[in-house]
């Protein structure tokens, strides 16, 4: 009765913390009972058929990594992936997100709203922007569910609570959330600590960037409790004008271990105010080209204020003035995890999810329309008056819950996971008008839409790694997902959407030797539209092929991992360049497209203190016969690169290491040349670039109450090179200037990044 009250409890907050169920609301906790009792059912069972050990006598395992067990993979599955463990991410993690400590990741891009990797920060993959990667959290679904994205800035300074992350390129293994058309990150947080210990990390840097953070673990109470936790506070101007961000983020856990029975719950979250920066840089501005300054004032329409801004300003350029031109979002969630090993076969993980979010955007509005706020035309000293200047904020207030489980069979020939997990989203979104020059029919936070949203998400999978020699392995995995999605626009009946999809996987891996293993695997996936493509248009789901073949060499001093995809792509919702008013990207499908390319890193040891990694990713990422209308008449373009895409990635890190105390790594990163939208368009081409940054740590061992000290150092772009790492392209028909003609007009805004820039920070390990 306890697991139904919790879910009962989260049902009903999400219902305006109401007791009394509606009919939508009881047929979903059914749902969520019927599951989670059939799972009981079967471990029960299980548990009745096999004493449960005392111990586990000749096997190691790492209590947390049970936690993402379903969603994670070895070198002895076909799937094509990279690991990074905390051990790696230590050395950098000085206050930037995540995305950007896995810039040097094979096939990633990164880049930063505000320029310098604090604040709104994102990653593509293989070509594949956010919405496409799916993203869990010891195997709970992080990715918002109506817009698929995900916001790194409101989980601040979250690497210092991950203890791993695993990307697997491509479709990757089934798990829960929506769909991977890109690549699938899982994230696991700190692990249970068996010694106590507390530390404190400050930093600073570049752009008043300052970093604080407090941590701390009980280790074991009583050879079964640990309790841990870290307070985090963030705070930078940024590199462009006025994007600064103040970040506040929290983790707390707890957790109960014994032979046989690991459980962790866990509380996490942030609050963010970040001030908006994601308008863009124009070229001319960049290249300080004055007469070209002139003419994006004029194609624009600048006030004769936002002109003089423009012109005062240099690459960090930012077009919002206004004070309170900001982002403000609170996130909070709540995991419960349990993991029982019932026999030296069977083990089981079980967990409840809540996630609550809510927050706005506050935005400056000058001379709008009363049509979109329902205002009607006033009278003012004589004068018709139908537009005003306004300030407004559009809310977001939402509740994402649910429960994932998976059960797990080993003996020496088999690996057999069967898992799955239940969802639900509710979310509103409305819009408040706090001020306006002229309303008279208008109160204070008076609002001018209110929209709800409800989705589910139901999945179920089975997986299969079967070894039928010494030297072949079979593998199977099989995913049932449906979705109901449901949004009225403004009662205007926006969405109402169901989707049954069935995604099959296979694949087989050969090891040729103790140092040898290749792969070829085959991977179908789905995906549903978000809720940006519904409102552009009447947008279709999205299907892909995905096939990969590797090969992975390992010894002691090298490891080399290498692969060739080909992703056929059937409805692709691709990135058109454009963005909507809050600056969320467009898609929009394409008929038929791929992706093929090349992918190779390795880790090699080149001497006992000197370490190299390089990786290297070459694509061809095309539209197939893509048509677009320009000046008025259709046109076959024929196969078009794909938005965002760059043909040439490349990774690379030299450390040296004399001893356990002392590393200096040198970290450089190359982005070929890519398109910022589907026609191949030289206005829309985003430059090559190369990054390099330098990075040293230096660790003081003490002989006191003072465990150690960690210092470290991070330089970043240490050449102070012009890099513009992202943009927005758009088009539009001019048939007004030339009456009976139509001319098609493009545009584009870029993100320019920090030149070169610092961080520093000290830890205290007590």
């Amino acid at each position: 009765m306890k697991l139904y009250s919790i879910i009962q409890q989260l049902t009903a907050r999400s219902n305006g913390g109401s007791m009394r169920p509606t009919r939508h609301n009881h047929r979903n906790r059914i749902k969520i009972l019927c599951t989670t009792f059939t799972f009981f059912g079967v471990a029960l069972a299980m548990h009745a058929q096999d004493k449960p050990l005392d111990s586990l006598e000749g096997e190691k395992v790492v209590l947390d990594e049970v936690l993402v067990q379903a969603v994670r993979v070895t070198k002895e599955f076909p799937i094509t992936f990279s690991d990074l463990d905390k051990e790696e991410l230590t050395p950098r993690n000085l206050g930037q997100d995540v995305p950007i400590l896995m810039n040097f990741m094979p096939a990633v891009v990164t880049t930063s709203d505000a320029g310098a990797g604090i604040g709104y920060t994102s990653m593509r993959v293989r070509g594949s922007d956010a919405t496409r990667v799916n993203v869990t959290i010891n195997g709970v679904p992080y990715n918002d569910a109506e817009s698929q994205g995900t916001f790194w800035v409101n989980l601040p300074d979250f690497a210092s609570s991950t203890q791993s992350l695993q990307l697997q390129r491509g479709v990757g293994t089934s798990t829960n959330g929506a769909g991977a058309f890109g690549a699938s990150l899982n994230m696991l947080t700190d692990a249970f600590s068996p010694e106590a210990y507390a530390r404190i990390s400050s930093s600073i840097g570049s752009f008043s960037t300052l970093r604080n953070n407090v941590k701390f673990s009980t280790g074991l109470i009583n050879d079964h409790f640990e309790f841990s936790g870290r307070l985090s506070r963030v705070t930078s101007d940024g590199y462009i004008d006025r994007a600064t961000s103040e970040l506040d983020g929290y983790f707390l856990q707890g957790a109960y271990k014994d032979d046989n029975t690991f459980v962790k719950a866990l509380l996490f979250g942030g609050h963010e105010v970040t001030y908006q920066a994601w308008y863009g840089t124009p070229l001319a501005r960049i290249e300080n080209d004055t007469d070209g300054v002139e003419q994006y004032i004029i194609n624009n329409g600048f006030s004769e204020e936002e002109a003089e801004n423009l012109r005062n300003s240099d690459r960090r350029y930012n077009y919002y003035t206004y004070d309170n031109e900001v982002d403000d979002y609170k996130q909070d969630h709540f995991q419960l995890h349990w993991y029982e090993t019932w026999n030296s076969n069977w083990n089981t993980h079980l967990a409840v999810h809540y996630t609550r979010g809510r927050g706005f955007f506050e935005q400056f509005r000058n001379d709008d329309d009363f049509d979109t706020y329902g205002f009607e035309p006033i009278m003012v000293n004589g004068d018709l008056v139908e537009n005003t200047d306004l300030i407004r904020r559009r809310w977001l207030d939402n509740d994402f819950y649910g429960t994932i489980f998976s059960a797990t069979y080993n003996n020496d020939n088999l690996e057999l996971i069967m898992g799955g997990g239940y969802n639900e989203y509710k979310g509103d979104h409305f819009g408040e008008i706090i001020w306006a020059e002229y309303a008279v029919n208008s109160q204070i936070n008076d609002r001018y839409y209110d929209d709800t949203s409800t989705k589910t998400d139901f999945n179920i999978y089975t997986k299969v790694n079967y070894t039928l020699t010494d030297q072949w392995s079979l593998f199977g995995d099989v995913q049932y997902r449906g979705v109901s999605y449901e949004a009225n626009g403004d009662d205007t009946g926006l969405v109402d959407d169901s989707f049954n999809f069935f995604n099959p996987k296979a694949g087989i891996t050969f090891d040729l030797n103790r140092n040898n293993n290749f792969y070829l695997s085959y991977a179908r996936a789905n995906r549903e539209p978000n809720r940006n493509d519904y409102e552009s248009g009447s947008p279709k789901p999205e299907k892909l092929n995905d096939f990969e073949l590797g090969w992975r060499y390992v010894s002691p001093s090298f490891q080399l991992n290498t692969n060739v995809y080909y992703m056929r792509y059937k409805d692709q919702l691709v990135l058109t360049g454009e963005l909507n008013d809050v600056g969320a990207p467009l898609r929009s499908n394409v008929g038929d497209s791929y992706r093929l390319g090349l992918e190779i890193d390795a880790n090699v040891r080149l001497s006992s203190v000197f370490q190299w990694k390089p990786n290297i990713a070459l694509s061809d990422n095309r539209n197939v016969d893509f048509f677009f209308e320009r000046d008025g008449v259709l046109q076959n373009l024929g196969n078009t690169h794909i938005a965002y895409s760059p043909q040439l990635i490349a990774g690379n890190i030299i450390s040296y290491q004399p001893n356990a105390n002392f590393q200096v790594s040198l970290l450089s990163k190359f982005v070929g040349k890519q398109y910022m939208g589907n026609v191949d368009s030289e206005s829309s081409v985003l430059d090559s670039y190369t990054q390099t940054d330098f990075n040293v740590q230096y660790t003081i061992n003490t002989n006191s109450f003072v465990k150690s000290i960690v210092l470290s150092g991070l330089v970043n772009n240490v050449f102070d090179a012009d890099i513009v790492s992202n943009g927005y392209f758009y088009t539009y028909d001019d048939n007004w200037s030339n009456p009976g003609s139509v001319t098609t007009i493009e545009g584009a805004g870029f993100y320019p990044q920090a030149g070169i820039n610092f961080l520093l920070g000290a830890t205290v390990n007590f």
